[in-house]
């Protein structure tokens, strides 16, 4: 008999306090009604705060007032900000008037579109949450799910009126966002009285004894992280399917939807210095025709719901759980559960995933003109009058509006009788041409960041428009004006803007601090490299420099920035350091870039 110690079984580990959190709450509910009936403070406790995320809510502070305030000896500038759940970002004129006048009201005096097709509202006071909830709820809006450890808000092409199939994609998208709800009622408990919402029931003037509420999907822990989930229709990739977790990536065969080639395991969020964290991509794993998005979901969700990690969030997305388990793995428990097997993944090709700007006619013979919002921010400013002149339409047009991923908006659903009142509103605020815009900046995405993200390390919003006036004086110079390159800034690692899918990316790390990434795929089915660690803006335009001056001169026939990139500067500086660690001198070429 082997005389050998035994190893004892290694003690599990502790789970994250956020699952403890979610336990406690009684679905969702925790004391977030008696802590927003408080006045005494313009915040609510750190339990609550992670439990109004389930609600569309996050409690921030006005950073730029921090250090003025602590000189003063009072409470931080606490807001809130508020999503909105808006299933491939489409809204009625009425609906886009009440969100306007809601955000002059209740909010900061601007409105934002989100890179996931949404509104935010920013810096809404505690004792306002309850007016805005009840505000949207009028329209039949609301903030369900668009935060939290649930699926967020669903994405779809903005414009289905394109063709049948984006009707028809559209419409699977909306129909999942209401399918992976919540069953909770704390919503319309807390928020809205327990109110009639659209398409329910009233409760009965005398329940016996109510049923004992359960979450079929989620169960009452909800997920270990957020889930989001895509649909494309191809050739345009314009919601980034492979950042998705589940992506629905649609397949025309004779003009009909045949089904979607389905995605798994993308998303975007890293911890700079942590090699354990990273983006990822979303694996192809098969077909699955339109029946069976709803049951698909389930399975994939329920999936996550049993093994993704509820000790690390930081582990926690459904990219890490198939990385650790494997793709086929995952495959086979999604078909387990779904009760059906995919078939083969068919054929697709992506192109772009640009917006297409001005006016358009769609296949229902109705006009739709795609504004360009930088950073989805609706304001006016001098020569620009964006927030007038939507309001303006608004009140005139029968279709509606969409909020594409890429932060801009469309003016959908125009009639020939109307295009011309339309035409004649965007003339006069000057909103009818993007002609003298950069194709970079056509092509930019930004978070919020600073003053209001409590994670950010470094400006994004603020910082983008003076970054890309500087790069617009390096593209004009080298002939590039016009040509379609992406870029992407975020104040922090976490990928709100899909940074690391971008061409060029600037990634927060410090105040004026970025790690610069290069050579994304301008389609979306490639990720970036890190190029430089930490560099400051103006340091990152001497970098790009040469970089884009060279692009000019050397690119191959249709080459884009990406690819160019990783074919020269990016090759070269593997090269120069894998000589480097073989203690070879870098040739003058790799030394000069």
């Amino acid at each position: 008999m082997s005389t050998d110690p035994v190893a004892a079984p290694a003690a599990p580990k502790p789970l994250s306090a956020n699952e403890g959190i979610k336990a406690r709450s009684n679905f969702l509910r925790g004391t977030i009604a008696q802590e927003v009936a408080d006045t005494s403070t313009g915040a609510i406790g750190e339990e609550n705060s992670q439990l109004t995320k389930f609600h569309g809510l996050y409690i921030q502070d006005d950073r730029d007032q921090r250090r003025e305030r602590a000189k003063l000896k009072q409470e931080k500038a606490y807001g809130f900000m508020l999503r909105v759940r808006l299933p491939g970002g489409r809204c009625t004129p009425e609906q886009y008037l009440k969100i306007d006048r809601l955000g002059e009201e209740l909010a900061s005096p601007s409105l934002r579109l989100t890179t996931r097709q949404t509104f935010q509202f920013h810096g809404v006071a505690k004792g306002d949450l309850k007016k805005l909830v009840q505000g949207l709820h009028q329209v039949w809006l609301d903030s369900i799910a668009a935060c939290g450890d649930v699926n967020r808000n669903v994405m779809a092409p903005p414009n289905p009126e394109r063709s049948a199939v984006h009707q028809r994609v559209y419409e699977l998208a909306k129909g999942f966002s209401e399918f992976a709800l919540p069953k909770s009622r704390a919503y319309h408990e807390i928020w809205l009285d327990e109110e009639l919402v659209a398409g329910g029931e009233p409760k009965p003037e005398s329940p016996a004894a109510p049923a004992p509420e359960v979450e079929p999907m989620y169960g009452p822990t909800y997920l270990p992280r957020k889930f989001k989930v895509g649909f494309a229709v191809p050739p345009s990739n314009d919601v980034d399917v492979f950042s998705q977790d589940l992506g629905f990536i649609a397949v025309v065969e004779n003009g009909e939807l045949a089904g979607f080639n389905v995605t798994a395991g993308g998303g975007m969020g890293m911890s700079h210095g942590n090699a354990e964290t990273y983006p990822r991509l979303g694996d192809l794993i098969g077909f699955v025709t339109p029946d069976k998005v709803n049951a698909l979901g389930f399975a994939a969700i329920t999936t996550q719901r049993d093994y993704g990690d509820r000790t690390n969030r930081k582990h926690a997305r459904l990219k890490y759980t198939i990385a650790d388990r494997g793709i086929a793995w995952f495959k086979a428990e999604v078909e387990r559960r779904a009760g059906f097997a995919f078939e083969p993944a068919r054929p697709f090709r992506f192109t772009t995933i640009s917006d297409e700007y001005g006016w358009h006619r769609a296949a229902d013979g109705t006009w739709f003109h795609l504004l360009f919002i930088l950073s989805g921010r609706i304001k006016d400013t001098p020569g620009w009058p964006m927030r007038a002149a939507l309001r303006e339409i608004a009140q005139i047009h029968t279709g509606d509006f969409r909020l594409t991923p890429s932060q801009n908006l469309s003016i959908s659903g125009i009639t020939d009788e109307q295009r011309p009142r339309i035409e004649a509103i965007l003339q006069k605020h000057g909103l009818n041409e993007t002609h003298q815009v950069s194709g970079l900046r056509l092509n930019a995405l930004s978070c919020v960041a600073l003053p209001t993200c409590g994670l950010a390390l470094a400006e994004s919003e603020r910082a983008l428009p003076g970054l890309l006036d500087k790069l617009e004086i390096v593209l004009d110079a080298a002939g590039l004006r016009r040509d379609a390159i992406s870029i992407r800034m975020t104040g922090c690692p976490n990928g709100c803007a899909r940074p690391y899918i971008g061409e060029i990316a600037f990634v927060g790390r410090a105040p004026n601090k970025y790690a610069l990434f290069l050579g994304a795929k301008l389609d979306g089915s490639r990720l970036n490299t890190l190029y430089a660690p930490s560099v400051s803006l103006e340091e990152g335009v001497e970098i790009l420099t040469p970089i884009l001056h060279r692009y000019a001169r050397e690119r191959g026939e249709g080459e884009e920035f990406g690819d160019f990139c990783q074919r020269t500067v990016l090759a070269e500086k593997k090269a120069e350091t894998e000589n480097t660690a073989n203690g070879e001198t870098p040739s003058a070429t790799t030394a000069t870039v």
